[in-house]
C-alpha cells in the first residue's frame, strides 16, 4: 500500500486504516482528516519537518490542533535553533508529498520527536503516507517504529 503500512505489516504491528476523500481546497490537511473522520483534533497528529542550524532535518509529530514550538524542538534535539524545513527538501528526504508525509516508512530515517500528549490516548492517528489515508495505532508502537522521543513540543 504505502511505505508506512508496509513497515507496520512487516513488523506485525496492530493498526487500522481510515480513508476519507481529500478535498484539494482544504486549508489544513490534518484538520481536514480530523473533521472528516469525526475525531478530536488533539488525537490526530500531523508530521512536520524542521531543519537545525546545521541543516539536519528533524521530524516533529504534533496534534493538528497545536502549533510547533521551534524552540522546544531545538531543545529536544539539542540544537541551537530550528526552522521549518523547505517543503521540497521534506518531500525529497521522506519520499512523501506534503499533506501526506507519514512519520513511518520514510526514505531516509530522521530523528523524530513526538509531542508527549500522544501518550494520553489509547491510539493516535497519523498520516498513512498519502492524502486521505490515516493510520490509527498506539503511541508506543509509533514511538518504537520511528525510534522517537516523546517530549513537549507545543508549549508556549
Amino acid at each position: 500500500m504505502t511505505p508506512a503500512t508496509k513497515l507496520l505489516d512487516k513488523a506485525r504491528v496492530q493498526y487500522q486504516l481510515h480513508r476519507y476523500t481529500h478535498d484539494p481546497q482544504a486549508a489544513s490537511y490534518g484538520t481536514e482528516a480530523a473533521d472528516k473522520l469525526g475525531l478530536e483534533h488533539s488525537r490526530v497528529f500531523k508530521t512536520l519537518l524542521a531543519a537545525t542550524e546545521n541543516g539536519e532535518l528533524l521530524v516533529a509529530v504534533i496534534p493538528v490542533s497545536d502549533k510547533l514550538n521551534l524552540k522546544a524542538l531545538a531543545t529536544a534535539a539539542k540544537a541551537k535553533k530550528t526552522a521549518m524545513a523547505d517543503p521540497a527538501a521534506a518531500q525529497r528526504s521522506t519520499g512523501y508529498l506534503v499533506g501526506g508525509i507519514s512519520p513511518l516508512g520514510q526514505k531516509k530515517r530522521l530523528r523524530t520527536f513526538i509531542d508527549a500528549s500522544a501518550a494520553n490516548w489509547p491510539t493516535v492517528y497519523i498520516s498513512g503516507g498519502r492524502r486521505g489515508l490515516e493510520i490509527e495505532l498506539s503511541a508506543a508502537d509509533l514511538c518504537q517504529h520511528t525510534t522517537a522521543q516523546l517530549c513537549e513540543l507545543c508549549r508556549d
